[in-house]
């Protein structure tokens, strides 16, 4: 099994965009979970991160879009952040057959924000970390 990423979706509701992308990965979620649920999966892929507390409600820091908060946290499943400068951002893996996952992604933002491309290009370096 190989990952892919696939085609992204973008909607508008008045000032807020929101961005929606599936991503399969060859692994199980198990496997996937401390990439988007520790500072040093997260600065593996997308940024870095300054603080992280692992739980409901802790403080997140990651420069560029500042301070913020867990808002969402299932251990091995779902870890959202809602950041004063980078909107809400959702990871929500499931399983995809018995060796893979599949990342459900959301990103919710005010005004002018990161672009699909950029996600895109984010997602093909997570998927990266799988293949060889």
């Amino acid at each position: 099994m190989s990952g892919s990423v696939e085609q992204g979706s973008s909607q508008t509701h008045g000032s807020t965009r929101i961005l929606h992308f599936l991503v399969r990965l060859p692994v199980p979620m198990e496997t996937v979970w401390p990439a988007v649920a520790t500072a040093e999966g997260l600065a593996a892929w997308w940024t870095g991160v300054e603080t992280l507390e692992p739980r409901l409600g802790g403080a997140v820091v990651l420069p560029g879009l500042g301070e913020g908060q867990v808002t969402a946290w299932d251990v091995d499943r779902v870890a959202e952040y809602t950041l004063e400068r980078g909107g809400r951002v959702r990871f929500h893996l499931e399983r995809d057959g018995d060796d893979g996952a599949v990342l459900r992604f959301t990103h919710e933002y005010e005004g002018e924000g990161e672009t699909e491309p950029a996600w895109r290009a984010r997602f093909e370096r997570l998927v990266a970390q799988w293949e060889s």
